[in-house]
């Protein structure tokens, strides 16, 4: 199992990532906290998959069709040639979203008489049984899954357990959780796949892209939509859980939820985008989040439908991607304490107020939420959490904790400037006393530098968010200092760890894919574009043919680890992006 072999399909309801070798080896149904009704991606043996792939098992070639979410893998074999075409149905009808839970699989000879194979092995979740099987006419319907789960298509359905035949004609499969599909198979497939590739493409040209890294950012843009949640607005940070952060880390999370810490960051890329329906649907999400706890007793992340209830629980008979387990399913960190979350929220609600498009959410119940969740910010900072990076044992003020906290301050002190006048002295003293109060606790007198907690020496990469965060003025030498510290201590083989001190599970072995693009941003600010633009040159050796990231890299081999898709790292491409592209004027247009 190699992540750079794996392609990702969606229509932000649910997705699937289809292997080179034509496998749908994960998805989870019917929707991406689910529990896996494919899920060889952690168990090759035994955790159920949907084969559609030669009959001497070679492995194809893939790509997207140019500009869309339309994944084509094809195959030459010794008999001929032909291509599975995988997506899931997304589209407007009716003036509405229509995102059924169904995935498409077209099967298409291109020459000769190629044979294939075609297994759909399902299993009914974590506990890897399987479900009986019900044969009609044209379907197979598969059950115990609380809805049926049904497979229809014009193939011989005396072939769908891995028998190989002849393929002398397109063939369609609809793999369907809940509602069936009742009427003629190829004329809906045919339109399905006309109308999901017209979606994405017309999304796609209302996209902002920066005149360099093009195709780079349009892939990411397309794989952070994905990861967007319609129902509700939640974006999660990834599609999977358990894949190791390194070879026998231990480091196996799951990220199939929403960090109120990646808000600020990912709305930031999806205005840079120019995309305001994501954005409009995610601050929803965040005011629904923010508004249900009287208290402001908030978690650091949630189920993609608000809740959070998300006990950490061990698989233990599962044996994790390539053998690296635990397989996690929930996430402990939703216990944590993390004083950064309540900074994020300012800063991602802050456009509500400041952004004319938005005046009809800037409700004063709405402005009297982020006022509360600033003071919450300015109470707790400096106080020891787990920080961003969540570890689990021996907590400490964290320097991130406490500037994002200080941005709560400096953004509601902006906030009141054009709201609540009343409230300007309250905010700016806060800011002012929570920026001299990282300048006073978390700078090295030796190197002059910022360091990851208050009275440390170390340096982590989330420091340079000072610079993008615009703590300092870009000519303060304490801001230069923590950028030169950060990469002269962080860097491993061009790329950027988080940092280099032993957490709960030793040093990291592994380069972090989102840190990097945050030292091209940096870089970028501080007028050195030269530097941010050589930096962006690294993407070349990453090994992710369909330009798909994973949350972490082997910067020696190029080979990715980390739950994958990661949107952070898409978010920082992005980001970084923009910020080393020269404008669309200085290119002459």
């Amino acid at each position: 199992m190699n992540l750079a072999d794996l392609g990702l399909i969606g229509n932000c309801q649910l997705s699937a990532l289809v292997r080179r070798d034509g496998a749908i080896v994960w998805s989870c149904m019917p929707r991406f906290d689910s529990p896996p009704v494919f899920g060889a991606l952690l168990d090759e043996e035994g955790g159920g998959r949907f084969a559609i792939q030669p009959a001497g098992r070679e492995r194809g070639a893939q790509r997207y069709l140019e500009n869309t979410n339309v994944l084509e893998t094809r195959f030459e074999t010794p008999e001929g040639a032909f291509r599975v075409v995988d997506f899931a149905p997304r589209f407007f009808q009716y003036e509405r979203s229509f995102r059924p839970t169904k995935l498409v699989r077209i099967v298409e000879p291109l020459s000769g008489s190629p044979r294939i194979r075609v297994e759909c092995d399902p299993v009914l979740g974590w506990s890897r049984r399987r479900p009986a099987r019900d044969r009609g006419s044209h379907h197979v319907g598969y059950q115990g899954f609380g809805v049926e789960l049904r497979l229809t298509t014009d193939a011989p359905l005396s072939y769908l357990e891995g028998e190989p035949f002849a393929l002398t004609s397109k063939k369609h499969f609809v793999l369907a959780w809940g509602e069936p599909v009742e009427e003629p198979l190829e004329p809906l497939c045919d339109r399905f796949l006309r109308e999901t590739t017209r979606y994405w493409r017309t999304w796609v040209k209302r996209c902002d892209i920066p005149p360099h890294y093009q195709d780079e950012v349009i892939r990411s843009a397309l794989a952070l939509k994905l990861h967007c949640f319609e129902d509700t607005g939640a974006i999660v940070a990834a599609m999977t859980t358990s894949l190791p952060e390194a070879p026998g880390s231990g480091r196996t999370w799951d990220y199939r939820y929403c960090w109120l810490r990646d808000a600020f960051y990912t709305l930031g890329a999806l205005r840079l985008l120019g995309q305001f329906e994501e954005r409009e649907q995610f601050l929803e999400f965040l005011l629904n989040v923010a508004s249900s706890s009287p208290d402001l007793d908030l978690r650091s992340l949630y189920r993609i439908d608000g809740k959070s209830d998300l006990q950490e629980r061990v698989e233990a008979s599962w044996p994790g991607y390539a053998g690296h387990g635990p397989v996690r399913v929930g996430n402990a960190a939703a216990l944590h304490e993390q004083h950064d979350v309540f900074g994020e929220l300012v800063l991602a609600l802050t456009p509500l107020f400041v952004d004319a498009r938005f005046r009809d959410q800037a409700t004063p119940r709405a402005l009297d939420l982020v006022a509360r969740l600033a003071r919450r910010a300015v109470k707790v900072a400096g106080q020891p959490d787990a920080g961003i990076w969540e570890y689990r044992k021996e907590w400490r003020p964290q320097t991130f904790s406490t500037l994002m906290c200080w941005g709560a301050a400096d953004r509601m002190r902006r906030i009141a400037e054009l709201h609540r006048p009343e409230l300007v002295d309250e905010f700016d003293q806060a800011a002012s006393r929570l920026r001299a109060e990282i300048l006073s606790n978390a700078v090295d007198p030796t190197r002059g530098c910022l360091v990851a907690d208050y009275g440390g020496v170390e340096v982590d990469a989330a420091l340079l968010q000072a610079v993008t965060l615009r703590l300092l003025p870009t000519d303060d030498p304490r801001l230069l200092a923590t950028v030169e510290a950060v990469r002269g201590d962080l860097t491993l083989h061009g790329w950027l760890r988080r940092y280099r001190t032993h957490d709960d599970f030793g040093v990291p072995a592994v380069a972090f894919t989102l840190c990097t693009f945050w030292l091209v941003e940096a870089l970028a600010r501080l007028g050195r574009l030269s530097e941010a633009r050589e930096m962006m040159q690294l993407l070349r050796q990453v090994d992710a043919p369909l330009g798909l990231l994973s949350e972490d890299l082997d910067p020696v081999t190029g080979a990715m680890w980390g739950n994958f898709p990661q949107a952070y790292s898409h978010v920082g491409l992005i980001h970084a992006a923009f910020a080393a592209s020269p404008r669309w004027s200085e290119v002459g247009l």
